[in-house]
């Protein structure tokens, strides 16, 4: 099993998850994050006053999935939270050693 971890642009969320589901892709975490890269935060002027944004708003999603499923996923991901301009996200794999579902003792790709 893998781990798929997307970072992106918040308005891309709706368009992503659609996607993933078109896919077969049946659940997915996501959280609010902030973080930069090259991107580097910007500078925005609020009532005359300039301020430095340092951490851009991000879209955190996690997937869990099988090895089979993964490169689509990862695939899908990439085609669809991709806008050409800076700051478009990253998506990270890993390898899953074992999954348990709490409430039935489920293990291993059962559980996911």
């Amino acid at each position: 099993m893998k781990k798929v971890e997307a970072i992106v642009k918040p308005f891309k969320l709706d368009e992503v998850k659609d996607a993933l589901n078109e896919i077969g892709i049946q659940g997915m975490t996501v959280t609010e994050v902030k973080g930069f890269g090259r991107q580097k935060g910007h500078t925005e002027l609020y009532r005359g006053a300039e301020y430095v944004i340092d951490f851009i708003p991000k879209i955190k999603i996690e997937i869990v999935t099988s090895d089979g499923l993964a490169e689509k996923v990862v695939d899908t991901i990439e085609k669809v939270a991709k806008t050409g301009k800076i700051g478009d996200g990253k998506i990270f794999v890993y390898p899953i050693e074992d999954v348990i579902r709490i409430r039935t003792g489920e293990r291993g790709e059962a559980a996911v």
